[in-house]
């Protein structure tokens, strides 16, 4: 097998690169081949770039040859990679095992959704490379299942996205039962303020590599977005799935319950697609992931929790159902199609109340999106907000003719508030008056009681003019001889 030039260009030895070369890797990436030398060297690294770049074997490739050269302790694991969700660490596990092929090292993998025997079983082997979410390897820390001194090697993959999810507090917890002298990579798709200041958190003089600017898209996908009302978002996707030659896709939406209530109803007008968030179990979460990456399906409705380090391939669009809260998000989810120089396609359904949030995307990724009716109509957004009726009632009340004059105004509404502000003193006193009333009767009722109740006492019952008759009753006579 021949071995790839650019790999060897980069110091890696020939075990790790024939094994690179079995992967069909054909040359390294612009953020590998300025990574692999660095920490190859042993220094800390900061690490940018956008998804889909090869960030995984950027630092999973020169870790397994460092870790190639020496021997661990029982129990004592000499890299810990940390990532924030369950699929990302299961994904990172799986490069391991391909890239390690022609190498001896043992790995563990704990995430959450699974029982602890056999992740316990797994650490029992005295893994080299310990894999983990931060929830579930504090687990196995509390319970003694696990010692973290011999860690020689620490990554934190994805760390905006384990700022978003909270969980920062966790590693830094982590980091406290870490040796302080350690290498520690950390990698992220976006380098803001913050992520800028846990790095000099976590890391010694490191050193900082950006091959994108923060926030850009790969220019193999085009964006598009469709302006929609709220309530017919899911009439629209469904349109949409349908004129469009939709190989897979994932369809993204901002909250879980969303997610199952978008699946269900693609099902119910015939569309195959499943659903995918972090309530699921872990069992059902990996076998529908894998459903769709084999092709079983081609639409999965999902939240935020697949839209990160998530190697899909083939993903011929991806649908956001809702403007993500966060812009840079978007850039995370769209970065799923147009992968390995593919063309992919980003659209959105877009509503006048997310105008704001669509602004924030355009500022970040410094592009005008086009914005359509369903039509294809050319449609602006309106910025100001709208009052807008969410209920059914209220639609069939704004479709009905002659309702818009019964709609009150806000001058209307403003004139109502007046005229209630006035009339409440005027309530007030005949609230009060009437207070006073029944006060007053109720002490006429009492008072008429009382003088009832007095009438009754004037003849005294027991002793007096009412003598029982049992005292009338003349004594019996006397026995002789007896004293009275």
């Amino acid at each position: 097998m021949e071995l790839n030039e650019g790999f060897a260009d980069l110091g890696l030895s020939e075990p790790l690169l024939a094994a690179v070369a079995g992967a069909g890797y054909e040359a390294p990436t612009p953020i590998q081949q300025k990574a692999i030398p660095l920490v190859l060297r042993g220094v800390d690294l900061l690490g940018c770039a956008q998804t889909g770049t090869g960030k995984t074997a950027s630092y999973a490739l020169p870790i397994i040859d460092i870790l190639s050269a020496g021997t661990g302790k029982p129990r004592m694991p000499r890299c810990l990679i940390l990532a924030p969700t369950r699929e990302l660490a299961q994904q990172i596990a799986d490069n391991f095992v391909t890239y390690g092929a022609k190498h001896s090292l043992r790995q563990a993998l704990l995430i959450g959704g699974e029982g602890f025997t056999l992740q316990e079983a797994a650490l029992g082997k005295d893994p080299d490379i310990l894999i983990a979410t931060p929830g579930r390897l504090i687990d196995m820390f509390e319970r003694g299942r696990i010692m973290l001194g011999g860690v020689k090697v620490l990554v934190i993959d994805e760390a905006d996205r384990m700022l978003d999810m909270g969980f920062i507090p966790d590693v830094e917890r982590i980091v406290q039962t870490l040796p302080r002298i350690r290498q520690t990579l950390m990698f992220s798709a976006t380098l803001g303020p913050e992520i800028k200041r846990l790095g000099k958190e976590f890391l010694i003089n490191p050193k900082e590599v950006s091959v994108a600017p923060p926030a850009t898209v790969a220019g193999t996908v085009s964006h598009a977005m469709i302006l929609v009302d709220p309530e017919e978002k899911r009439a629209a996707l469904r349109v949409l799935l349908r004129d469009e030659a939709v190989q897979s896709a994932l369809i993204f939406c901002n909250r879980k319950k969303d997610v199952d209530i978008v699946s269900a109803s693609l099902q119910r007008h015939g569309f195959d697609a499943r659903a995918l968030h972090g309530d699921m179990v872990q069992h059902r979460r990996t076998e529908t992931l894998a459903a769709f990456k084999e092709g079983e399906v081609n639409l999965l409705v999902c939240s935020d929790v697949a839209g990160r380090g998530l190697d899909i391939e083939a993903v011929s669009h991806v649908i956001n159902f809702d403007v993500p809260y966060n812009p840079e998000d978007y850039v995370h989810r769209i970065g799923r199609t147009g992968r390995a120089g593919r063309e992919g396609q980003a659209i959105t359904l877009a509503t006048h109340e997310e105008a704001e949030a669509v602004g924030a995307i355009a500022a970040l990724v410094n592009a005008a999106i086009p914005l359509t009716t369903p039509e294809g109509e050319p449609a602006e957004l309106d910025a100001a907000p709208r009052e807008r009726s969410r209920s059914r009632r209220g639609r069939r009340r704004r479709e009905e003719p002659g309702t818009a004059e019964k709609r009150p105004t806000r001058q209307r509404k403003r004139t109502r508030d007046a005229e209630a502000a006035e009339s409440k003193p005027k309530r007030e006193k005949r609230r009060a008056g009437s207070s006073a009333e029944a006060n007053e009767g109720q002490r006429d009722r009492r008072a008429t009681k009382q003088s009832a109740t007095d009438r009754d006492d004037e003849r005294v019952t027991g002793l007096g003019d009412h003598v029982p008759a049992f005292l009338s009753d003349p004594l019996p006579a006397l026995r002789p001889g007896a004293e009275r």
